[in-house]
């Protein structure tokens, strides 16, 4: 029974050299590809927070401009009396 021979013999040290190289650009092109959907899972979520945060923005400034509307009979607290 003959076994394969292992892969430095088959390659030669080249061959080791390139194998090497190969097998560092996949574990880098892995790890950036984590990276890559760790990010987009991150512009997601902050988009999703952008969006809550908007609408609320939105609904204070309606709120105080019908408050400020409402007040607008009213004197302001920060206004003196005409008697002073």
């Amino acid at each position: 029974m003959a076994f394969p021979l292992p892969v430095e013999e088959r390659l030669g040290k080249q061959g080791m050299d390139e194998m090497d190289r190969l097998d560092a650009m996949e574990e880098r092109t892995a790890h950036l590809i984590r990276a890559v959907e760790d990010l987009s899972d991150i512009v997601a979520r902050q988009g999703r927070e952008i969006d809550t945060l908007t609408r609320r923005v939105h609904m204070l400034m309606e709120r105080e401009a019908e408050r400020e509307a409402g007040m607008a009979d009213t004197p302001a607290a920060d206004v003196k009396p005409p008697h002073w």
